[in-house]
């Protein structure tokens, strides 16, 4: 967008780390409520140490959660979950005015919903015998076709753009479409400064291409400035 001022401090990380929203978020992030998710099956992908499945199941919904890090046990999830929540937060306060700070009030109310995320995750995980998160390498998925009636995506793709080239985008919305009967909410389309992707106006055109409808939408959910839109994709009528 013409005239957009972007953030000019970057959160700097050297490494890649574990770390999960809340339920409440998700719901917030991807605009949904609750009922509209009832009786449905979802996929979180990729789930991190998100609560979103554990609590998904607890209330009649149907979610598995997918991520290249549950290749590790249990134990050495937790492990990394709470020392990334310690390496992250500091570097958060670090640019904190890069941040919104009204669904949390301060760094120490988010430290604590990070915390109850992968703790919720975890047990969740135990409790299970990790029986709902599945060990994949993106873009192939161990799922038959339609398997899902929607699929979840946040904080991965567009997000890091720098790292993740076209063509990955391509192949891993294309499996999300295949696992997927109904919707494919993507969050964000921007990068972590709040810049739109560059080629989601292509991405676009091709889902249109492949029969679906895409859209983008103001998330209700908006923690890194600017960082608040999302991409939409339903099936078309036949």
């Amino acid at each position: 967008m013409a005239g957009q001022v972007y953030n000019t401090k970057k959160l700097e990380l050297n490494r890649v780390v574990f770390l999960g929203r809340t339920w409440e978020e998700y719901l917030l992030i991807f605009d949904l409520k609750e009922e509209q998710l009832i009786g449905k099956s979802v996929l979180d992908c990729p789930g991190g140490a998100c609560s979103f499945t554990a609590i998904a199941n607890q209330r009649g919904i149907r979610s598995v959660a997918v991520d290249l890090a549950y290749y590790h046990s249990v134990e050495a999830l937790k492990e990394k979950g709470l020392q990334d929540i310690e390496y992250i937060i500091p570097k958060i306060e670090q640019v904190k005015d890069n941040y919104r700070w009204d669904y949390f009030e301060n760094i120490v109310e988010l430290k604590n919903k990070r915390v109850t995320a992968l703790s919720q995750c975890i047990k969740d995980m135990e409790e299970t015998n990790k029986s709902r998160y599945f060990p994949v390498v993106l873009p192939v998925l161990p799922f038959e076709d339609g398997f899902f009636d929607i699929t979840l995506s946040a904080h991965l793709l567009f997000m890091y753009a720098d790292n993740i080239d076209y063509y990955f985008h391509i192949q891993t919305i294309d499996e999300l479409l295949r696992v997927t009967k109904e919707e494919v909410r993507i969050f964000p389309i921007t990068d972590m400064n709040g810049k739109r992707y560059d080629r989601i106006d292509e991405i676009k055109e091709w889902i249109v291409m492949r029969g679906w409808e895409a859209v983008e939408s103001k998330s209700s959910y908006e923690f890194h400035k600017n960082v608040n839109t999302m991409l939409k994709i339903r099936k078309t009528s036949e």
